[in-house]
């Protein structure tokens, strides 16, 4: 299991990154007397960010930094793995507002300087499992989905909950493109129950630090036993809704990519198996490891799709 079970694994004892080391040793000298709002460097979220582990988070040492924030799956910003990083510092993420509406008693839109300022972060150390057969193991910092959708009081009748990225093709060279890899904006969804539940999570950081811009800044969201491109990125509005919502892959090719997208390694991808994956930065001649069902939370998960026949929900 990668959820832990037991005593809580110290982020001081799995961590590689010496300045993520410091940066939670200051954050938990800094709350025990009342002044983590003076922590430096990392914004917001390195204020706000509690001494707290997660209950949820794996056991696993996370991925190192360079890996995690130089190879990504985000076509706004090109289709190869380093293109993000290359060209997602033309995004403009302040000020930025969350939009929540749809089937809510309250819809609002967010401030999410505001918002930071109002929910309690904390560290999960998850792993993002991706079509293509690779993985990590990332400290995101964030907090319950739950908590926003909470706030708009959503009425009897939703059933879903769909997620839209921000459409700037001035900003984002992959949605100006002649040949555009998708069509724009990103939009993906979770049934209500899915959203609802404590494992998913709005990400605001990683390593203790504000999230980077190719990594879906400034807020995210993280669903660990998903693959990876349910976790849309940059996201300017969320909708309640009764009708299942339309995805952005499933749109481009439903017959690859269906709805629900949980890990499962009985269920290959037409074009290669889903049954391994191969740990990011561990070199070319790393092994591969077995793929877990639900990416290792079904203890947590499993329940939700009780009944459901996951060759034809997958």
């Amino acid at each position: 299991m990668f959820i832990r079970k037991s005593a809580a694994v110290r982020s001081s004892e799995i961590t590689p990154q010496e300045v993520f080391l410091e940066r939670r040793r200051l954050i938990m000298a800094a709350a025990a007397v009342g002044i983590s709002a003076a922590i430096p460097k990392g914004g917001a979220v390195a204020a706000a960010l509690q001494a707290v582990e997660s209950r949820y988070s794996t056991d696993e040492a996370p991925t190192a930094l360079k890996h995690i924030t130089n190879y990504n799956n985000y076509y706004e910003f090109g289709v190869g793995k380093e293109d993000p990083a290359a060209n997602a510092h033309t995004l403009t993420t302040k000020p930025w507002t969350l939009a929540v509406d749809g089937l809510a008693a309250r819809p609002t839109d967010f401030h999410v300087e505001d918002l930071l300022s109002s929910v309690a972060l904390e560290e999960r150390i998850y792993r993002l499992r991706c079509v293509e057969g690779w993985s990590m193991v990332i400290p995101w910092v964030g907090f319950p989905l739950s908590e926003v959708l909470g706030r708009v009081e959503p009425l009897g009748s939703a059933r879903y909950v769909a997620f839209e990225t921000v459409l700037r093709p001035d900003e984002m060279p992959g949605q100006r493109a002649f040949l555009p890899a998708l069509e724009w904006p990103y939009v993906e969804g979770l049934r209500l129950d899915e959203a609802m539940h404590p494992l998913t999570i709005l990400a605001v950081g990683l390593y203790g630090e504000t999230l980077p811009n190719q990594n879906g800044a400034p807020i995210r969201l993280v669903v660990p036993w998903k693959y990876g491109f349910k976790s849309i990125k940059s996201i300017v509005k969320i909708t309640l809704t009764e009708e299942q919502p339309v995805t952005s892959w499933n749109r481009q090719n439903p017959r690859e990519y269906g709805f629900y997208s949980n890990v499962n390694p009985e269920v290959d991808h037409p074009r290669w198996s889903q049954a391994t994956e191969m740990p990011i930065g561990k070199g070319l001649f790393a092994k591969r490891k077995p793929t877990l069902l639900f990416n290792g939370y079904a203890d947590e998960v499993a329940g939700l799709y009780a009944g459901m026949d996951l060759r034809k929900f997958f």
